[in-house]
């Protein structure tokens, strides 16, 4: 068990989308290359319980932790680059905040007082915060409140951090506040007035910054810094430049040139500990920035309009890339606009095709063109749930002659339900965390694809979805050539599907791309990038 825990608060001001979760990330990475146990939570001020029942298009993916949250995709970055997993109480979110306080009125836990945001739901956000800290595990937890400082959505949350502060005591918690210092290029200057009126905004609200993190575009001058200290009550060494920078994992290195680690640990009186050396991330990056070759993956979604959408997947894909010293070039392919007619000319000059996960009937005929393109002229292919159960309707309508084959989340009426409901799912109603969620055991089959790249006969995958391969046609699959190398040794639920007559095709039920890390690229990715490299330099000329 640890001591005391310390606590760190990263809020926004200015405008959205300036990069909490990355800055938050980053300053996590050097703490824990200091010696430091660290772990990330993310406050977010919606409604919603959770974003399992948001739009992809409204919220970007779902990231789904080992013990099946439902959260934000932030969680995927903290994960990514700390190496370690998340949990429930990583992801807070109003709707839990509220339902929680609610629950407890209805049980007249508050004695018949009258229940109000202060300090009932206040008290409930710090309970939250500190959980994390109580376990033991921790010598810093760092708590990133989503929104930005003034919306109305996120006052309870920063009046919980004000009290907080007093309650937790001196040099136990300080507040690092992400700002937006914009260069305007019509007066040839960086303006420091929007991080002034955003420092005033918190103020106003009682909390007092500690360190000031400011994104910009341009290197940030002395007298600039000086200016904005002056004004924000800090001292020059707390505001810290936050540069564009080429790519995220950049990041931790950028802000350990700005000492934001020493200022951290300074205001929290923690010990330096070891210089942050970092040099597997510096290797990392190295071979990121510094490729030997390309290579061109076709990602066949729903929702590729926004990259974020399907963010662990372009991840894992730039990681396993880059561990192969090679630069993955990934194109985005709306599987609404394949048809027979455009797919040869879409998808002929890729090395590799990925059909992505998803929900609904929209786009389907296209990502089922995609695989069976795929298995055709033998390019390298690996379907991520929803992707797999497309391979398996591909498989059945065009080699086993089930013409009418499909799943009946998309036709209830079809003669061959290849893909059903499982059966756990079939009496639930409400869509909000009623999935299959969170790690599964998978047992994987010896002499197979999927034994070649995890070199284990028992993995833990995490999972979330509804429906699953109707094991009622599993014969007739193996009867026609297809390999189910990965089962669920407790449901018998189908995980991996492949297909030994070609160099790599592989559709797994689940989600490999929550547990690919910096450290750690997943094997399933690994693989794929590998068999994609070795496709391009055999058959292709470009």
């Amino acid at each position: 068990m640890l001591g005391f825990c310390k606590y760190i608060f990263v809020t926004g001001g200015v405008t959205s989308s300036l990069g909490k979760g990355i800055v938050s990330a980053s300053l996590a990475k050097l703490l824990q290359a200091r010696g430091y146990s660290v772990t990330i939570q993310k406050l977010d001020p919606y409604i919603n319980i959770d974003p399992g029942t948001l739009n992809p298009y409204e919220h970007g993916e779902v990231y789904v932790t080992e013990d099946g949250a439902e959260t934000d995709l932030d969680l995927g970055h903290y994960e990514r680059f700390l190496n370690v997993a998340t949990s429930q109480a990583n992801n807070v979110t109003t709707g839990k905040i509220y339902e929680t306080v609610i629950r407890k009125e209805r049980n007249g836990e508050y004695g018949g007082k009258t229940v109000q945001v202060i300090p009932h739901i206040t008290d409930e956000i710090k309970r939250r915060i500190k959980m994390l800290g109580e376990v033991g595990k921790y010598h810093v937890v760092i708590t990133e409140i989503g929104g930005t400082v003034g919306d109305i959505e996120s006052l309870p949350y920063i009046e919980a951090v004000r009290q907080l502060k007093y309650e937790l005591g001196e040099n136990n918690s300080i507040v690092i506040h992400l700002t937006l210092v914009p260069y305007l290029a019509s007066a040839g200057e960086l303006k420091t007035k929007p991080t002034q009126h955003s420092v005033k905004m918190l103020l106003e609200s009682g909390v007092q910054p500690d360190i000031l993190v400011c994104r910009t575009s341009h290197k940030l001058p002395q007298e600039v810094r000086a200016k904005i200290a002056l004004f924000c009550n800090l001292k020059v060494s707390a505001v810290i430049e936050s540069r564009d920078a080429k790519t995220i994992y950049d990041v931790p290195l950028l802000l350990k040139k700005e000492q934001l680690d020493v200022v951290v640990l300074e205001k929290l009186n923690l010990p330096f500990g070891t210089e942050p050396l970092l040099t597997e991330w510096k290797n990392f990056l190295n071979k990121l920035k510094n490729p030997t070759q390309e290579i061109k993956i076709g990602l066949v979604g729903k929702y590729v309009e926004l990259q974020d959408a399907y963010k662990s997947i372009h991840e894992a894909l730039i990681q396993a890339g880059a561990y192969h010293g090679c630069k993955v070039n990934i194109l985005n392919i709306h599987s609404e606009t394949l048809n027979t007619e455009n797919i040869k000319q879409v998808l002929s000059e890729l090395h590799g095709i990925l059909v992505a996960p998803g929900f609904g009937h929209r786009g389907i005929e296209g990502k089922i063109l995609a695989v069976q393109y795929a298995r055709v002229h033998k390019i390298p292919f690996l379907g991520i749930c929803l992707g797999m159960q497309m391979a398996t309707i591909e498989f059945a309508r065009n080699v086993m002659g089930f013409k009418e084959a499909n799943s009946t989340e998309f036709d209830s009426h079809t003669p061959y339900p290849v893909i059903d409901k499982m059966e756990s799912q079939k009496s639930v109603t409400q869509l909000g965390g009623t999935m299959r969620l969170g790690a599964y055991p998978c047992k994987i089959k010896p002499n197979t694809l999927a034994y070649e790249l995890y070199q284990k006969e028992l993995v833990f995958e995490r999972h979330r979805h509804r429906y699953e391969f109707n094991n009622s046609f599993k014969e007739n699959f193996e009867h026609s050539g297809m390999v189910f190398s990965g089962i669920n040794p407790d449901s018998d639920l189908v995980e991996i599907i492949e297909l030994p007559e070609n160099p790599f095709f592989i559709g797994v039920q689940f989600h490999p791309e929550y547990k690919s890390t910096v450290e750690n690229p997943h094997p399933l990715f690994m693989g794929f990038v590998r068999a994609v490299i070795e496709h391009k330099n055999k058959y292709c000329i470009t």
